[in-house]
């Protein structure tokens, strides 16, 4: 059964990385998929536009609709979804997965980095959200779900990168808000974030290289658990910080191995904010 078949999900930052993997496992489920992101053409070092992406969701199965989205444009993001609403008749479903990341102080952080940071992290949460929120209505299955960690308030998540941790809390605390403010509506509210490191571009190039790499699973484990939980109804799970290797498991999931971005035995690396 094609659970998502016909069903809306626009994804942002779907270019790449987990938000491709989420575009791609959605389109094998048959659903109409928005791959909204910067990159239109394609980048030097790092693979994959947003017109690659839509072939290979055709190619899986779904029907494609490559956007060009900056999430800091509020005014752009109105009409990327109106215009993907258009297309598809509607939107079910909203994944806000574009990323900033800078694991840097205050001491050595620009504030020009702080203010992108706030924009793609948190700002762009609330901006996509509100924009979506009178096709959601329409919906009778309607989900937002964003990439961003439960909240952990341990001050070592603070002691070297806080301007970055704060914003990735505040995606989860609007998101706990929107689950509350929205229940009237019958929308679905979640966050979701890996069990450990996933091995993405911004792992190689921002957070650690090639070693980091070599000690973390691959995108599809969180495209995976995405798709799980659009499949559950607000009844099931709304305000909830998710962790994919936890929805996998309540849906009966037990060997994890498949997921390794690299077959070794070297131990996987727990991700941020979770002891």
């Amino acid at each position: 059964m094609n659970t998502l078949k016909n069903q809306t999900v626009f994804i942002t930052g779907a270019s790449r990385g987990i938000g491709r993997a989420i575009a791609l496992a959605c389109a094998r489920q048959g659903a109409n998929v928005i791959i909204a992101a910067k990159s239109d053409t394609p980048h030097p070092k790092l693979p994959g536009t947003i017109h690659t992406v839509a072939e290979e969701v055709r190619a899986a199965g779904g029907q494609a609709l490559p956007l060009v989205l900056d999430v800091r444009d509020e005014d752009q993001i109105k009409q990327r979804i109106d215009e993907a609403a258009e297309h598809f008749g509607g939107i079910d479903a909203l994944i806000n997965n574009a990323g900033a990341i800078r694991l840097t102080g205050v001491e050595n952080l620009k504030v020009s980095r702080f203010d992108l940071l706030h924009q793609v992290n948190a700002r762009a949460v609330l901006a996509c959200s509100q924009a979506a929120l009178p096709w959601l209505k329409k919906s009778k299955r309607a989900h937002i779900l964003s990439m961003s960690p439960p909240l952990n308030l341990d001050p070592k998540w603070f002691a070297q990168f806080g301007p970055y941790t704060s914003t990735k809390y505040a995606m989860t605390m609007i998101s706990i808000g929107m689950a509350q403010e929205f229940k009237r509506y019958g929308i679905a509210v979640n966050t979701l974030w890996p069990k450990t490191l996933i091995s993405t571009a911004a792992i190689e190039h921002e957070a650690g290289g090639a070693q980091m790499m070599s000690q973390g699973r691959t995108p599809e484990i969180m495209a995976d658990a995405a798709v799980s939980i659009l499949n559950h109804t607000i009844e099931e799970m709304t305000g909830q910080n998710l962790i994919d290797e936890n929805v996998l498991r309540q849906d009966g999931v037990t060997d994890f191995e498949g997921y390794r971005y690299e077959a070794n035995d070297k131990p996987l690396l727990p991700d941020l904010y979770l002891d």
